[in-house]
């Protein structure tokens, strides 16, 4: 008698072993929920292997192949690619399998655990969630609300406490719409945590994209009770797709930083020496004597414009370091406009 799964779809958490009779078996007529000496078990790729006895965890494995089952062995405990020293530390709170006398036990069923990564998961802020920004050039802490969309995945780590916290009351299967309502409402609010410690990273919330190992690492840390300690769960990646900011706090940071750079004196003069020199091309733009009026009007009002940092006279000779191509046709046009108008006064 071989016992295997029955092609375990990609949606299916948790799956009961179905028994195969075959012609050279020597058990033919055994009972649904009996394990009888010389059972085969199949264990495939990315599955993990249980038996059950009395509603208890007697052994498991986790690595592919066939293993015979034998009543008088101890437990094998093949943990494949599963955490070996959390796993043994389970069992043994478990305890070991019943021995009934040195009888079978009267009820005894495998179970096939998907250990693949289950992908697919797509999340989405209901609410904004607040973000701590810290500038890089002054140095300030601003908060800043946003909205982040994406997709995650997780894997089962722990069968036995998946088995007993979640999926044991399940007869012949566990599929992943009857948990993933409930990890997506403890990751959405496992969020907020997550981004504080990203944030005091210095990591800007328009960099989210670029740092979601980091944002996985902090969700399991912060969701390690419920999911990992618990259910046997754990966050393997964590996508952002798009990440949208509260359009009042981005104008009040870009404020913020605006006045901190007027404040520098070398920022400033540049402020105020492209604010002239766009005055400038507005003149050069206006044909109409009143248009160049106006332009200069503007030079000066850039100049008031500027505080303290403007009242220092900016030479001419600072102008023209500072003069990009397009200012350099625009002085080019005034120039030869006022020959113009010189020659025909002559």
């Amino acid at each position: 008698m071989c016992i295997r799964d029955s092609s375990m779809p990609p949606d299916v958490l948790m799956m009961k072993g179905q028994k195969r009779t075959g012609g050279r078996s020597s058990n033919t007529s055994g009972e649904d929920n009996i394990i009888s000496n010389g059972s085969v078990i199949a264990v495939n790729n990315g599955q993990c292997m249980m038996i059950v006895e009395q509603g208890k965890v007697v052994d498991l494995c986790a690595e592919p192949g066939e293993y015979t089952y034998d009543q008088s062995s101890e437990p094998s405990l093949f943990t494949g690619g599963l955490n070996k020293e959390s796993v043994i530390a389970v069992f043994k709170q478990m305890g070991r399998r019943f021995t009934f006398g040195g009888d079978t036990g009267k009820d005894q069923r495998v179970y096939f655990f998907n250990t693949k990564e289950i992908v697919g998961n797509k999340y989405g802020t209901p609410s904004e969630i607040p973000f701590k920004v810290v500038d890089a050039d002054t140095g300030l802490k601003l908060s800043v609300r946003i909205r982040c969309f994406g997709e995650y995945s997780y894997k089962i780590v722990d069968p036995i406490l998946f088995y007993t916290n979640v999926a044991g009351n399940a007869s012949d299967s566990y599929e992943r719409s009857q948990i993933d309502g409930q990890l997506k409402s403890e990751l959405l609010t496992a969020l907020q945590p997550a981004f504080a410690k990203i944030s005091a990273q210095r990591i800007d919330y328009t960099d989210l994209a670029g740092h979601t190992f980091e944002i996985a690492e902090a969700l399991n840390e912060v969701l390690s009770k419920k999911w990992t300690e618990l259910r046997g769960l754990a966050i393997v990646s964590f996508g952002v797709n798009s990440v949208k900011a509260n359009e009042e706090d981005e104008a009040k940071i870009q404020k913020i930083q605006m006045g901190m750079a007027m404040s520098n004196p070398a920022m400033g003069a540049g402020v105020l020496v492209d604010a002239q020199s766009d005055a400038m091309r507005t003149a050069a733009g206006n044909e109409g004597g009143m248009g160049a009026a106006f332009g200069f009007m503007g030079m000066n009002m850039a100049g008031a414009a500027g505080g303290m940092n403007a009242s220092n006279p900016v030479s001419y000779t600072h102008l023209r370091a500072h003069e990009t191509d397009s200012y350099l046709v625009c002085r080019l046009l005034l120039e030869k406009k006022k020959q113009t108008e010189k020659k025909k006064k002559k």
